[in-house]
């Protein structure tokens, strides 16, 4: 695999949790910035070693105590095989005269909330990683950045790097079948198995849309507290995230339904089986994939940076929608609306113009496919994405 370099920043000094969906690069990462001769490495997707540890739990602590002394560092591999294990690295940091920092992965939070694991309350700082952003790959010499294939096929570091895009494909189906279904299985998550799994179909079709909880439970024959579980367990699992409706003060909401995004455009064209069809520019298919790429970027950067944004979107009914609100910590706020062509018209933009008169302070952007920023009436600016990813 070439080498990227990541815009994630991991501490040298200090023990960290760092969580992140498979395939994301975590090993990598921490292989290239953690010397192998400074490491200690607990492996728990190896059965043989989670084997050993639950056949004798003292020999976590006893292995750290009688480390050598140019260890520095012990990473734990997926952490969340093995919950109990906090404790023990709990007890080393309070009771060791030299403790170590501890480098704690982990592809899902769901069975550590669930076991009320130990999170080691501020001695250990969190970070996330995920897949490729567009910062991290513009400049690379290894292969230039292509938007059209991104979307096609997302950025997950093994497809982005695969040598066909038949391996691309093959990647992406194992990762859904295996990676998702089987884990969700192996972890017992949920008890109707089948159910999930017409679950995951729909989510991956609704991605992007208003959550309408009621009509996904009517279709799959379930109740709607169990489509808000599901839901919650791919926001757990790390396999997407809410964005809400913005509130214009405490008690008010434009829209009351938030939307859903999976964390990789390849993974939910995979569940919907649509990696086989090409996605081709200006059709609503390609708009929508280019909304939830750039939503994802912006998203990912600003977690990388710190920035502390609050993301939302603002909805009034099927016309007039802006697809993201960015309310910065010094009370600036971007109001983002994202066209997949590169002349969008001022009189498709109600969205921006209905936000200006709710917040008439607002920064009002539409993000596209033009070459070059553009000033409209109404103060609209229309800016190529490479810009506003630039900005933001």
């Amino acid at each position: 695999m070439g080498h990227y370099k990541r815009l994630i920043s991991l501490p040298l000094d200090y023990s960290f949790f760092l969580f992140g969906p498979r395939q994301v690069g975590k090993s990598t990462i921490l292989n290239q910035r953690f010397c192998k001769d400074q490491t200690l490495f607990f492996d728990l997707l190896d059965f043989n070693e989670v084997r050993k540890l639950e056949m004798d739990p003292g020999i976590f602590f006893r292995t750290i105590e009688s480390r050598d002394c140019k260890i520095k560092y012990v990473i734990v591999d997926e952490v969340q095989k093995l919950p109990w294990i906090l404790d023990e690295v709990h007890r080393v940091m309070e009771s060791s005269k030299n403790p170590p920092c501890f480098i704690l992965t982990g592809s899902s939070a769901r069975k550590l909330k669930k076991n009320q694991a130990n999170l080691l309350a501020g001695r250990a700082i969190e970070k996330q990683l995920f897949p490729f952003i567009y910062e991290e790959l513009k400049s690379s010499d290894i292969k230039v950045f292509n938007l059209d294939d991104v979307l096609q096929y997302g950025s997950l570091p093994k497809v982005y790097l695969a040598s066909s895009n038949d391996l691309k494909y093959e990647i992406l189906r194992a990762y859904t079948n295996t990676y998702m279904k089987e884990e969700i299985k192996e972890e017992s998550l949920v008890r109707n198995l089948g159910a999930f799994n017409q679950f995951l179909l729909l989510a991956a079709e609704e991605n992007g849309n208003t959550l309408n909880y009621s009509s996904i439970a009517q279709d799959i024959g379930v109740d709607m507290k169990t489509i808000k579980e599901y839901y919650q367990i791919l926001i757990d699992t790390l396999m997407g995230f809410l964005l809400m409706p913005i509130k214009k003060s405490v008690r008010q909401q434009i829209s009351k339904s938030p939307k859903f995004y999976f964390f990789d455009n390849g993974v939910q064209r995979a569940l919907c089986e649509k990696l086989k069809c090409p996605l081709i520019r200006a059709t609503k298919e390609f708009g929508r994939v280019f909304e939830h790429w750039l939503i994802k970027e912006i998203v990912y950067k600003s977690n990388y940076y710190r920035r502390d944004y609050k993301f939302s979107f603002y909805r009034v009914d099927d016309d007039i929608e802006v697809d993201l609100i960015i309310e910065k910590p010094n009370g600036e706020i971007l109001a983002i609306e994202i066209k997949a062509n590169d002349n969008p018209k001022e009189e498709k933009l109600k969205g921006l113009k209905s936000f200006a008169k709710v917040f008439p302070e607002a920064r009002l952007i539409c993000a596209c496919l033009a070459q070059y920023p553009l000033k409209l009436d109404k103060g609209i600016e229309i800016l190529p994405w490479k810009d506003l990813l630039e900005q933001v």
